[in-house]
């Protein structure tokens, strides 16, 4: 007699399941900071890899020109008025305030955008016709003001000026860049360099005024004592003009772009005043905190209720509007948009004296963990951690009485930010 056996089939409990469930779970936990840790690490280095490129770019455009090109440079108009002056001809040129790197586009293989640029183009970023009456067909060579929206080549993204670890897109940006020229350890001048202003628009060479910073001399001698980075706006600079050695020389940093969340460090603050000893930035840079403008319970953020209201411009202690956030424009040659300086250390606050285009604190900053890149003089790419020896910041900053040559008072950080202060830089930094 054949007998069959029964077998009966197990499959897994609710019990062995939920224990197998747990398990992958712990293991995803383990291994998923893991790779986002590998993943920024390779945001982290293709960031480097831009910052090369750019060094190179500054190289060769050195090479091909014998200066370094220029921050804050470009046309006028015939009458030579400023862009917000009004009318067809102040808006119809960008009164010489370009970004370095609107004159680095050909040694980024950005050659066809350059073309847009030096030659008139006669249509708005939407295809559209340009028509009179602001600004008049065609576009002016090298552009309208670099706030000009309409214009195509502003509006241009350019991949080699952007930070993988950035993740800011969109509107109210127009083209956004995460690397910055470095204008020095001072704050003073570094918005305008020798030029000055009135009613008729930047004028390098006249006489507005009879106080000493309204004459040419006078604006020439305190730009110097306040513009002591590579890169002095208005002005040609060269290799030979860093004195303390193209090594040890910052000249350009990482900047982290507004992301629309009251970010210190990427929407600045208007304090309102320009050089108070209580207020204002060029006396003392870190006013801002002073003043008691920051979130003390979120310190990377200012307080929520000074946030732009939008009626009109911007309060003293409000923050600037949101279309004027770091980083928005790569061919503004404002501090806020294209500029760095080592006065506050790395990822601080954004103190602003009077509003975007203005003088401001304006330091490095990134979406990295603990630090930022910054370009030195020789082409070489190096980490700076958020907790370099920065001396004093609440000292009295480098400003009208300061005599160009002294040494810095915002200790490693500001040495690597002069050109030419005869500062040895003896350590690994």
């Amino acid at each position: 007699m054949i007998r069959f056996s029964k077998r009966r089939r197990h499959g897994f409990t609710l019990v062995e399941l939920l224990v197998v469930i747990a398990i992958i779970g712990v293991l995803v936990g383990l291994l998923l900071p893991a790779v986002q840790a590998a993943r920024e690490a390779a945001r982290r280095m293709s960031c480097s890899n831009n910052f090369k490129q750019i060094g190179l770019a500054l190289h060769n455009y050195h090479s091909a020109y014998k200066q370094l090109p220029r921050h804050m440079g470009g046309s006028r108009s015939p009458t030579n008025q400023q862009w917000y002056s009004g009318g067809d001809g102040a808006r119809a040129a960008n009164a010489s305030s370009l970004s370095i790197f609107v004159g680095m586009l050909p040694f980024i293989e950005q050659q066809a955008l350059w073309e847009q640029i030096s030659n008139p183009n006669n249509s708005y970023w939407n295809g559209s016709s340009v028509v009179s009456p602001m600004p008049t067909s065609p576009w002016n060579s090298m552009g309208p003001s670099p706030h000009e929206s309409r214009y195509v080549p502003w509006r241009t993204q350019v991949p080699g000026f952007r930070c993988p670890s950035d993740p800011g897109q969109g509107e109210p940006s127009y083209g956004r860049t995460n690397y910055a020229a470095c204008l020095g350890d001072g704050i003073s001048y570094t918005s305008t360099g020798v030029g000055s202003y009135n009613s008729a628009g930047w004028l390098d060479e006249v006489s507005v005024g009879t106080n000493a910073w309204q004459t040419p001399e006078g604006r020439s001698r305190y730009t110097r004592a306040g513009c002591r980075g590579v890169f002095v706006p208005r002005k040609d600079m060269r290799f030979r003009d860093i004195l303390d050695g193209l090594a040890n020389t910052i000249m350009a940093g990482e900047i982290a772009t507004d992301l629309g969340d009251l970010d210190k460090r990427t929407i600045s603050m208007r304090t309102g005043s320009h050089n108070s000893a209580t207020t204002g930035p060029l006396r003392e840079p870190d006013a801002c905190t002073d003043l008691g403008y920051i979130d003390p319970e979120r310190p990377q953020f200012w307080e929520s209720s000074r946030a732009y209201t939008g009626s009109g411009a911007p309060s003293n202690g409000e923050v600037e509007r949101p279309q004027f956030g770091r980083g928005y424009r790569w061919a503004v040659g404002s501090p806020t948009m294209t500029g760095m300086l080592t006065v506050l250390p790395p990822n601080r606050e954004l103190c602003n004296a009077y509003n975007h285009n203005g003088e401001s604190t304006a330091t490095a900053s990134s979406r990295h963990q603990g630090g930022v890149h910054v370009l030195m003089g020789d082409g070489a790419v190096k980490f700076i951690t958020d907790s370099i020896e920065a001396g004093d910041s609440s000292a009295d900053g480098i400003f009208l009485n300061n005599q160009p040559g002294g040494q810095s008072p915002y200790g490693l950080w500001g040495a690597l930010g002069s050109r030419a202060a005869k500062e040895v830089i003896d350590e690994e930094f």
